[in-house]
């Protein structure tokens, strides 16, 4: 916030460079902190209450940070992409026409502010001002080219869509402080674990839903997205998709599990049937749309709509091992999803174009673009021993002892999504198959006669945007392949599903005097995410003397690493990996070459996708209008269903 704020005053007088560098600098700066506090938290819990505000006897009027292993992987996660995000724009695209060459970093710096504090706050009312935050950054970057209409219209239907949402998180926290009095998640749900469920907390836990739901993009919250990442700057595409998005999961996830998974809230049978139903309904129809897309940014948009579903079953499942491995999936997709909106990005560079028919083998003067891309690709699809297979082989286990069925959708989910961006990379990069036609008639965004976001399209790509992807997908990797990063958020993941523990480090957190620093908590005990947490329970744990700040106690999370593999990896989760990666290269070959096939049976075959496609994919497409109104149509009919859902749950 401070960089921005520099920025912001400065900017107007300073050279692009110096503003690019010093956004670096302070990108940097926050990277080094996070990693920092990444060490310190350890296997516990650091809590402070800023400003030593802490709570007094049966009221708390202070705000308050908790920070354990996912919630700071998060905010970890943004502080490496956002660096990445500023180094790859560095010779991406000119300053719009607004003479502040300090305006693009600014708002991305205030873009991460609102993630991180998002991701390590510990107080609803806070998450909702950090929600905002990161909010209006990302509207105002996603129409950052004001003299272009389109990204203007974008924009538009994302502030407003988003500001929808914001207010549903307002209102369902007003209510909640209304019937409790408190604001940090342990504390209300405390309170609301003397209570029976009703009207009031179901219509607070459906307008939470809903407004973090949007921020996730999940299906039918989801519209803005793709229209948001067809017309944003690449740079902030690498954002959207590989951290905000993951933000809104990471939202429900945590306010439920602290607020309302107590005895006094949503029934947890109601709710892990309620979003294991919307996960695999997101998955399925954004791995559809993502099929059909030829508009590059659209592609990747839905295919990040897809694997938002399957991160929503990996949480609604409140089992460790679930959370685990939605948690390493969602940090090998971050890399890898980053890394192909970047070679994107440099498509648009070099040809002013991001649609695949009519990039039809141009891309071979970019044969590394064309290998990375393909990487990506197989990321994509879960490939050993990418971060996404890792991911994808933790959370099939734990879905498959739920029902054995979510496996399939976790492959033919990964497999559609990868096989569309091979697809896409084989017809650029290689010219693979016929020449497909140009332009097609229907309800379809093209991606033809994109503007350019630099002053010379033909101009040599800089080494930096090819630089960036190549060192995302390594990233992507090392998630896979280090042994430590797999154990090290399992650990994490048995610490974010343990609600007594979270409800007795924040106590622990307010029993010293008021004006400290902050304390910490290894409290990790061997809570069930529906175990009550009321005044019992609040231990006084651990504090630190230590005027630097916390020191956490390590405490050893059995119920999650006994029996893991050192590597994570298991015998099914590779096969199962490799299963998705064939099919995704089976499915791309067919895309490219079934169509030329002679004989009755490819006939048949054609004939069917065709009337698959009339009926099913045409629709869903024409549900994407453009139209703001739709949009909050949706999203009104949204909080009805699930209103609706869980007050017969709580009946």
């Amino acid at each position: 916030m401070l960089g921005a704020v520099l920025l912001a005053v400065a900017g107007r007088w300073l050279p692009r460079v110096a503003a690019d560098a010093l956004a670096l600098v302070c990108a940097a700066g926050e990277l080094a902190v996070l990693a920092a506090l990444w060490v310190r938290t350890g296997e516990g819990r650091a809590i402070a209450w800023v400003g030593g505000w802490e709570p007094v006897p049966g009221r708390e009027v202070g705000v308050v940070l908790a920070a354990d292993r996912i919630g700071v992987g998060l905010a970890l996660l943004a502080g490496v992409l956002v660096p990445a995000a500023l180094g790859y724009a560095w010779r991406y695209f000119d300053e719009p026409r607004t003479g502040r060459p300090g305006a693009f970093p600014a708002l991305i710096l205030l873009f991460e502010a609102g993630m991180c504090g998002f991701a390590l706050t510990g107080d609803l009312f806070d998450a909702f001002v950090f929600f905002e935050l990161m909010g209006v950054a990302a509207y105002a970057l996603t129409g950052l080219r004001v003299e272009d209409p389109r990204p203007l219209q974008g924009a538009l239907a994302f502030a407003l869509t988003g500001s929808l949402a914001g207010y549903c998180v307002l209102l369902g926290t007003g209510l909640l402080y209304a019937r409790t009095g408190e604001l940090a998640f342990a504390r209300i749900g405390a309170a609301l674990a003397g209570r029976e469920p009703d009207a009031l907390v179901v219509a607070a836990f459906a307008l939470l839903a809903a407004g973090l739901l949007v921020k996730g993009a999940a299906v039918h919250f989801h519209f803005w997205l793709p229209d948001a990442h067809a017309m944003a700057p690449t740079p902030v595409c690498m954002l959207l998709s590989g951290v905000m998005v993951e933000l809104g999961v990471y939202g429900l996830a945590r306010t439920y599990g602290a607020v309302f998974a107590g005895p006094g809230g949503i029934p947890q049978e109601a709710y892990t049937a309620a979003f294991v139903a919307l996960g695999v309904l997101t998955a399925l129809v954004g791995a559809v749309l993502c099929w059909q897309q030829r508009h590059l940014k659209r592609l990747l948009a839905f295919s990040t709509v897809a694997h938002v579903g399957l991160f929503l079953v990996g949480v609604a499942l409140l089992e460790a091992g679930a959370a685990a491995g939605t948690a390493v999936y969602a940090a090998g997709h971050a890399a890898a999803k980053a890394a192909l909106f970047a070679l994107v990005g440099v498509l648009l560079d070099r040809h002013g174009s991001v649609d695949e028919h009519g990039l039809y083998g141009r891309g071979r003067d970019l044969p590394f673009a064309g290998v990375l891309f393909g990487l990506g690709g197989l990321a994509i699809a879960g490939l050993p021993p990418f971060g996404t297979g890792l991911g994808k082989a933790l959370a099939e286990h734990a879905a498959g002892q739920w029902a054995g069925w979510l496996v399939a959708v976790f492959v033919v989910v990964s497999a559609v999504t990868g096989g569309a961006v091979l697809r896409a990379g084989a017809r650029v990069f290689a010219g693979a198959g016929p020449r497909p036609p140009a332009r097609r008639p229907g309800p379809e965004t093209t991606g033809f006669g994109e503007e350019p976001e630099v002053r010379d399209p033909q101009r040599r790509v800089p080494g930096v945007m090819l630089a960036v992807p190549a060192l995302l997908l390594a990233g992507s990797l090392a998630v896979g392949v280090l042994p430590g990063v797999g154990r090290s958020l399992a650990a994490g993941a048995a610490q974010f599903t343990d609600r007594v523990g979270y409800a007795r480090a924040v106590a622990a957190g307010s029993t010293g005097s008021a004006g400290s620093a902050g304390s910490t908590s290894g409290a990790n005990d061997a809570g069930t995410p529906g175990g009550s947490a009321g005044p019992s329970s609040t231990e006084a744990g651990p504090r630190s003397t230590d005027p630097a700040g916390p020191h956490p106690t390590r405490t050893p999370t059995e119920p999650t690493t006994k029996g893991l593999p050192e590597s994570g990896w298991t015998t099914s989760g590779v096969l199962l990996g490799l299963l998705s990666a064939a099919l995704a290269a089976g499915l791309a070959a067919a895309a490219l070459w079934g169509p030329a096939l002679p004989g009755a049976r490819a006939r048949r075959t054609r004939a069917g996708l065709t009337t698959l496609s009339r009926w099913v994919v045409v629709p869903l497409r024409r549900l994407h209008s453009g139209h703001i109104g739709d949009y909050a149509t949706w999203l009104a009919a949204g909080v009805a269903l699930l209103m609706g859902t869980f007050g017969l749950a709580t009946r």
